[in-house]
């Protein structure tokens, strides 16, 4: 039998996060992860970089085509990353 007074280490994280105040770094580091898997291998073999700050998305691509392309999905790649994160994390993309 599992003793009640136990958590577990994800547990212990997701707390020390929330205490601090941090919540959203969880958040921003799932959506990270999840770029490759929402835009493809292709798109991810292209991706230069990637970061989140004040709720905005940077990514880096190296070729102009694929970020003209990339910004006629906009909405759709912010609707999909938010939903990673499931709350409203970002709220705009910034492709370069």
């Amino acid at each position: 039998m599992a003793d009640p007074n136990l958590t577990t280490l994800g547990e212990m994280i997701k707390a020390f996060y929330h205490d601090n105040h941090r919540d959203s770094a969880l958040d921003e580091q799932r959506i990270l992860d999840s770029w490759n898997d929402i835009v493809g291998d292709f798109i991810a073999a292209h991706t230069l970089k990637k970061s989140i700050k004040n709720g905005i998305f940077y990514v880096k691509v190296d070729a102009d085509s694929l970020r003209n392309e990339l910004v006629y999905a906009k909405s759709m790649l912010l609707k999909k990353l938010n939903s990673k994160a499931e709350s409203e994390i970002l709220k705009d993309i910034v492709i370069n």
